[in-house]
């Protein structure tokens, strides 16, 4: 009887499976075509070397496919062949980054890298073809000016494919360096010294509305007991529709009726995983009910921005100056403004929320500093005769105790927590950071929650919230701050554009709540909900802040 199998199918199938395994290895799966191509047409010309039935064949012939598919992946992977077999980690995730999409449910990445480093070391292998590093002497090469470009982190949170016949506009996330240059200019300019000037008035604006509705909250009771987080979010999103568009959100006084904001929190879910396997995004893109949170978002910010565009509004508002200074390389600006107008207000308002939201938390933990941080105020701005005490923006900069609270609060909770992640140009064959070669195709990760954490960098109390290292560091040779490696905003040229805007914004919501109420945990609330309560979703997503809020006398 003659074998089913021969030994030119036999040869077939291995030269098939070996081939299909490099093609992926080189050219990840991103559309459907690719993976049809893979796994359906390759393996169905071996059916045809059968000496058997049709329906035999292809019983036989695709489940050993994949099954020997799947082997040479995992131990090509886990074999001392592959470039990254000599940094440790945990073995599951040499195997695949389905596991960091596992790890991603329970929104805890965070935490969970942190116990990898300290059980590895300072540069962890946390995926096939990624390394996570914590150490400060290699952040300039990764993320300074001479250091990488985006990595493929960034092709995961894409909302809306890339239109290949036309230039890609998002300067968050664009991974190549020289177009990266061309779209952040832009920013620059809209975040320089005089723009910024002009904003500080809608940060005094938008945030004494948001006193003023706390204060009709607290009318008529001595204390009123609130969801603090929920309306700090609707300030941010507020603020960063009047920095953006002159205003026309206004969810501070609706609360949020139309659910935008709402929205927004929602569409940040589905990035987080698929940043994890980012080759899946285009393909998960076309699928229904995929995303649709994120689109009905982005629809509802190139709404406003179309809006914008059509009014004579004289407001030097974000958008007044991207036009000015928008690329002159299209007859409109309108491209540029539009492709950035979803990044403009979920970077904006989601991660100055999440840091304002940490502060309160923390001041409240550690009550002791509110009443430190009310004397440095009323030291700095004395009562008027009418009582009210104005705050200056310039002036709080230079308040220690409140710079330092707002430091420490982004060290602990930092609104990226472990989404900066860098990869070599393409076309580059690698790069040497330190003493590692960096493969092409190797992705590195630098988590700030790690690295804010790393008693190298931060001691002692690397755990604890203490404004004072901030003050006492530079006299007090016991105590260890890097600023090097404090990276809440990034660092290099692909930092966060408006981070000194973020720090102005901080800087006076605070003072004006600790000057204006007196807050407190409410007592049926558990405190300890809050820091369970923080998922990372590339940004930070955050729980219930119960608080009890009454006019100070």
């Amino acid at each position: 009887m003659e074998p089913i199998v021969s030994s030119f199918s036999l040869t077939v199938l291995a030269a098939s499976v070996l081939a299909t395994h490099m093609w992926y290895k080189n050219h990840e799966p991103t559309s459907f075509t690719a993976l049809f191509l893979g796994l359906f047409v390759v393996p169905g010309f071996i059916v045809f070397t059968l000496e058997t039935t049709i329906l035999n064949a292809i019983l036989l012939t695709y489940p050993t496919f994949y099954t020997l598919l799947l082997t040479s992946i995992v131990v090509y992977r886990l074999s001392p062949l592959h470039p990254l077999s000599r940094y440790p980690g945990p073995r599951i995730a040499r195997v695949s980054k389905f596991w960091g999409v596992w790890k991603t449910v329970d929104g805890k990445l965070p935490e969970y890298y942190r116990q990898l480093h300290a059980r590895y070391g300072s540069i962890v292998r946390i995926g096939p073809n990624e390394l996570s590093v914590v150490d400060k002497d290699l952040i300039p090469q990764i993320l300074g000016t001479q250091g990488m470009p985006r990595g493929p982190l960034w092709e995961g949170r894409r909302v809306t494919p890339v239109n290949k016949s036309k230039r890609d506009y998002n300067v968050i996330l664009q991974r190549d360096s020289v177009r990266h240059l061309q779209l952040r200019k832009p920013w620059n300019k809209a975040f320089a010294n005089e723009p910024l000037l002009e904003y500080g008035e809608a940060v005094v604006r938008k945030a004494t509305e948001f006193a003023e509705v706390l204060e009709q909250k607290c009318k008529g009771s001595q204390k009123k007991v609130v969801d603090l987080s929920k309306w700090i979010d609707y300030f941010s999103f507020d603020f960063m529709g009047e920095l953006v568009f002159g205003g026309g959100f206004d969810i501070l006084r609706t609360e949020d009726k139309d659910h935008f904001q709402e929205t927004m929190q929602k569409g940040l879910v589905l990035p987080a995983y698929t940043q994890q396997v980012p080759w899946l995004t285009p393909i998960l893109r076309k699928l229904p009910l995929t995303g649709d949170s994120m689109r009905i978002f982005g629809n509802f910010a190139v709404e406003r921005a179309v809006l914008r565009a059509s009014q004579d509004v004289k407001r030097k508002d974000l958008f007044y100056h991207l036009v000015n200074n928008a690329l002159d390389e299209e007859a409109s600006p309108m491209p540029f403004i539009v492709s950035n107008a979803v990044l403009a207000i979920v970077a904006g308002s989601d991660t100055t929320a999440s840091a304002l939201c940490g502060v309160i938390y923390y001041l409240l933990s550690n009550p002791g500093y509110i009443e430190l941080l009310r004397k440095e105020l009323e030291v700095a701005f004395p009562p008027l005769k009418d009582g009210s005490t104005p705050l200056e923006l310039e002036k709080l900069a230079e308040l220690p105790l409140l710079n330092g609270i707002i430091n420490e609060t982004l060290r602990l909770q930092p609104p990226i927590p472990t989404g900066l992640q860098r990869a070599p140009e393409r076309g580059s064959g690698g790069r040497l950071v330190g003493t590692h070669f960096i493969h092409e195709d190797t992705a590195i990760l630098v988590p700030p929650y790690v690295l804010h954490r790393d008693p190298r960098y931060f001691w002692p109390k690397p755990d604890t919230f203490w404004p004072e290292r901030w003050i006492e560091y530079q006299k007090n040779p016991d105590i260890i701050l890097e600023t090097a490696a404090f990276i809440p905003f990034s660092s290099g040229p692909a930092n966060c554009a408006g981070k000194r805007l973020a720090i102005l914004e901080m800087r006076f919501v605070v003072a004006l709540l600790a000057s204006r109420f007196d807050m407190r945990f409410t007592p049926v609330w558990d405190t300890t909900k809050w820091e369970e309560g923080l998922k990372d979703r590339f940004m930070v997503s955050k729980g219930e802040l119960m608080v009890e809020v009454s006019l100070r006398q």
